[in-house]
């Protein structure tokens, strides 16, 4: 397999576990946070700036990228890691939530989604096999399988989703084998499963034991960054987690804040994106130990303090005062961004940082006591790219 999981260390007080990731672009560390470079860019970042905030892995996104440039564009410069100038690990989405949720559907059978692009408005077909040729042509050391996403629980009544996720659940296996068969690089690129399941236990279990019936170098856990709430999502995590083969990489897809990582985290996850940091830093939304600071606010126009003293980004570490922070937004100076989205990123590496010093040495509570903002109520749901 071009993936492979070596666990270094656990905890006594939970699941949480200390790994690192091999693959063909090198390692990366775990519990490992990813950054999401949508279109092959970490919006206003050079890869440079982005190796500087101890990021290891990124992910692409294969509907993007598929509809601009085109992956055969991509193929032509030599796959994602030439083309954007990374030379790290790179994980690629299927592109499926990504039709199934920004796009207007035109139809959902058992080969596929039918959208319209978001770029011209042409029609476009996505399916198992054509998301293996465009993950396949971007060349990612980590791609994903093609799945059926059901939606929030919250969205239907419990008879028809129940249904739902009964019927995504057996179309995301049947779509795994096909993803499976159309895979046209096994030994360069490793094919990750994604459970589904819903919020319902009985569902998850019965998607886990289907879906880690294949030999696959990896697993994800899926379908939870739908809209669900943060109660739902720990609670499905900590059911499913444990239920993934302990020596694959167990990545739980689209989370999030900082409380949902380390419940995840807690529960023996390795693996997570989101795009949080990047999309907060362009908003003038700053993290922090303590929780969030809005650049915007008034507050900040005489505040002579970086972002977070002590941090060691090129925001805080630079110099550069929440006060002038908040000139460049008002401004509308790009650089405002760009510092910005660099400290966010920053910040969720230090976490993730900590977190692995924290497993190393059995020193969880510790650990817990130094980030305030797990503890915090305020914040939004979960996004996801």
């Amino acid at each position: 397999m071009p993936i492979r999981y070596e666990r270094l260390a656990g905890t006594t007080t939970n699941a949480a576990r200390l790994g690192r990731v091999h693959t063909p672009h090198g390692s990366f560390d775990t519990p490992a946070f990813m950054p999401v470079a949508t279109a092959g860019a970490m919006k206003g970042l050079t890869p440079a700036q982005v190796r500087s905030t101890n990021s290891q892995i990124i992910l692409n996104n294969a509907f993007h990228l598929m509809l601009r440039p085109g992956h055969e564009r991509v193929r032509g410069f030599g796959g994602s890691h030439r083309f954007m100038r990374w030379d790290g690990p790179i994980l690629t989405d299927s592109g499926g939530y990504q039709a199934f949720s920004m796009s207007d559907i035109n139809a959902l059978d058992e080969d596929g989604v039918t959208f319209r692009s978001f770029v011209d408005g042409s029609k476009v077909r996505l399916g198992p096999e054509e998301s293996m040729a465009v993950q396949n042509a971007l060349g990612a050391d980590i791609i994903m399988a093609f799945d059926d996403c059901p939606p929030a629980r919250a969205q239907l009544d419990e008879a028809t989703y129940r249904r739902r996720v009964e019927e995504a659940n057996a179309r995301t296996v049947r779509w795994l084998d096909r993803c499976i068969q159309a895979h046209a690089r096994p030994t360069e690129q490793g094919l990750f499963g994604i459970v589904q399941g819903g919020t319902l236990h009985d569902l998850r279990q019965a998607s886990v034991r289907d879906v880690t019936s294949r030999d696959l170098p990896g697993f994800a856990i899926g379908g939870v960054a739908v809209g669900e709430g943060t109660a739902a999502i720990h609670d499905t995590v900590r059911f499913t987690a444990p239920l993934l083969p302990v020596d694959r990489p167990r990545y739980l897809m689209g989370v999030g804040y900082e409380r949902d990582i380390v419940a995840a985290v807690e529960a023996g996850v390795d693996m997570f994106d989101c795009v949080l940091p990047t999309r907060n830093g362009r908003n003038a939304n700053v993290f922090t130990r303590a929780g969030q600071l809005r650049l915007r606010n008034a507050c900040h126009a005489e505040d002579h303090r970086p972002i977070e003293p002590g941090c060691g980004c090129e925001a805080c570490a630079g110099g550069f005062s929440r006060g002038y922070l908040r000139h460049l937004f008002m401004a509308g100076e790009m650089l405002g961004p760009t510092l910005a989205s660099l400290h966010n990123i920053h910040h969720f590496q230090t976490l993730m940082m900590e977190i692995r010093q924290a497993i190393a040495q059995d020193a969880w509570n510790a650990f817990l006591a130094r980030w305030p903002c797990l503890a915090a109520t305020d914040q939004a749901e979960t996004d996801h790219d």
